[in-house]
């Protein structure tokens, strides 16, 4: 599904890491100087019912938990309220984009479900892709990706790093029909 795309990186993060602000900041960032940065961040916890995310293009905040159970155990996500979600940024792509970001790598998307088809739909338009991903799941993410994924560590300075070799050749913009994997050759 995704040969010859090294446009898309994992941001490995470990649970004592918070690959959200790192995302957010960055998001923030590239926004501010003009890069079409599209996409969600996680807010909030999964675990209660603050779990939000953050449309990266937008700044606007969506809720994602179920309304508060207390019989509910585990994640209290609401897959109506994601897809929601999902769809608004899915229409953002659609308007254009130079990055898009995707706040997590879950069980869903190792099944080909949840968020999956937002990155197969950017990469097929050569829009890079930044997800986070915890290190337990990586070897899933590789899997899903097979193998031709940039791995970073969950902090600015090795995204930067990415992006700047995504945005960049030979000093001019990005070419859009040219993957990191070509461009490295």
């Amino acid at each position: 599904m995704f040969d010859a795309q090294c446009d898309l990186a994992a941001l490995v993060y470990d649970a004592d890491q918070d690959p959200d602000a790192v995302l957010r900041e960055f998001a923030a960032d590239l926004n501010a100087r003009g890069v079409r940065t599209v996409g969600m961040v996680q807010a909030g916890q999964c675990a209660d019912s603050s779990l939000s995310a953050v449309l990266v293009h937008t700044g606007e905040k969506l809720l994602l938990a179920q309304d508060f159970d207390p019989a509910a155990r585990g994640c209290r996500l609401d897959l109506g309220r994601l897809q929601n979600a999902a769809a608004r940024v899915a229409n953002a792509l659609e308007s254009g984009a130079d990055l898009l970001i995707i706040n997590r790598f879950g069980k869903r998307e190792s099944a080909g479900q949840g968020l999956a088809y937002l990155i197969e739909r950017a990469l097929d338009a050569d829009i890079p892709v930044v997800i986070a991903v915890s290190a337990h799941r990586f070897a899933d993410w590789i899997k899903f990706a097979g193998g031709m994924s940039v791995k970073l560590r969950c902090d600015r300075h090795a995204l930067d790093a990415w992006w700047h070799g995504v945005s960049t050749r030979d000093g001019g913009a990005r070419d859009p029909h040219q993957t990191v994997c070509e461009a490295l050759k």
